[in-house]
């Protein structure tokens, strides 16, 4: 009878383009692979490749404790169907009450603390609630690990968990086999900046627009682009009315949402992430640097794990516009051939400490344990 591993993530578009690959690996070890996430337009793709589905409904930007809580008996209702012998876990609420349910069940589970969001922005009910939730929840989890040194040790520090349940993966991965460079691509004279992400004030968004605006007066040959879920669901969200504004005012240019970001990477000449949500590591970093990209990217948790700055990048103060404009400038008037090699040093760092294959080898080691 095959082992059964259950993955659970707050979105099935998470699984899907995340941990697709891990998945894969596992069930070519021969284990039985079940996805459970609230339903999306990725939740079909799992069938056919052979891997379960079942929709899990979970709010996933709602802040009520008691209303999050009911999370716990469906999840002890769902673990006691199926009687994983693992489960990997992804995303805060999944962490909080899947560790809960399965605690409760002594089931083994995993943890994966890919950055802690906007809860940990700034102090308030929130984040000592969200703290206090961690301590209780991650007490038996078999292994927990985290995606930047900051955010490890802030649980550490904070005791929101015991260092030898601990482990550091270098973020989510990348898979470099598929993201490679392309040949040199020729823009026309036009030099494309990119920002992937979903638009989301923390991101950085407003800050990108701020900074182009002003590097547009001077060099009107530049386009900025913007490329990610308008995502109505979160606080901190960019507005339809907003991006259209910046649209019509020739600021950017936004290309809503696609599934093939490599191509979209492989035409930008710089890619940028003036990110201030505590990130894990951003996958879009990663996934530019595979391309050898060079990156701009703030000097923040996360971010600046994926830039050595003056290497395959610069790193530029969070929510400063004018530092952000500087080392959009300093990208802007670089030689080609040196901006060149900034892309393939990020590359070449891709392939030493991201590959995803590090993390696909690291989670078979502890199920292996298991």
């Amino acid at each position: 009878m095959h082992k059964k591993i259950v993955l659970i993530s707050n979105t099935s578009w998470y699984l899907f383009n995340f941990r697709l690959n891990l998945m894969l690996h596992l069930q070519s070890l021969g284990y039985e692979i079940i996805a459970v996430a609230p339903p999306d337009d990725y939740s079909s793709r799992f069938v056919p490749l052979g891997i379960h589905f079942i929709a899990m409904p979970m709010d996933n930007k709602g802040t009520d404790p008691i209303k999050d809580s009911l999370l716990i008996f469906r999840f002890v209702r769902l673990f006691l169907k199926l009687k994983p012998d693992c489960v990997l876990s992804y995303t805060p609420k999944c962490n909080i009450y899947a560790s809960l349910a399965a605690g409760f069940l002594n089931i083994p589970i995993i943890n994966n603390v890919s950055g802690l969001g906007t809860a940990f922005i700034k102090e308030n009910l929130v984040t000592k609630i969200v703290t206090w939730l961690y301590t209780i929840s991650l007490r038996k989890s078999t292994k927990i690990f985290f995606q930047n040194k900051d955010d490890l040790m802030l649980f550490i520090d904070k005791g929101l968990v015991k260092a030898k349940l601990t482990d550091l993966l270098p973020g989510s991965g990348v898979d470099v086999c598929y993201f490679t460079p392309a040949p040199q691509v020729i823009n026309n004279g036009t030099f494309v900046f990119l920002l992937v992400a979903r638009m989301l004030k923390d991101k950085g968004i407003v800050e990108f627009v701020d900074a182009t605006r002003l590097l547009k007066n001077q060099y009107p040959h530049i386009e900025c682009q913007l490329l990610g879920f308008l995502d109505a669901k979160n606080p901190s969200v960019i507005s339809l009315q907003e991006m259209q504004a910046w649209m019509d005012e020739g600021v950017v240019n936004y290309l809503g949402v696609s599934d093939t970001v490599i191509d979209f990477l492989r035409q930008a000449d710089c890619v940028i992430l003036p990110s201030y949500y505590r990130e894990g590591v951003p996958r879009s970093l990663l996934e530019a640097a595979s391309v050898a990209k060079p990156i701009i990217t703030t000097n923040a948790v996360g971010c600046r794990e994926v830039v050595d700055d003056g290497v395959n990048g610069f790193l530029c103060e969070p929510r400063n516009v004018d530092d952000l404009k500087a080392k959009m400038e300093q990208m802007l008037l670089l030689p080609e051939a040196e901006r060149i090699q900034m892309g393939l040093n990020g590359r070449e760092k891709m392939l030493r400490q991201f590959d995803e294959q590090i993390v696909i080898d690291r989670y078979v080691e502890v199920i292996r344990q298991l």
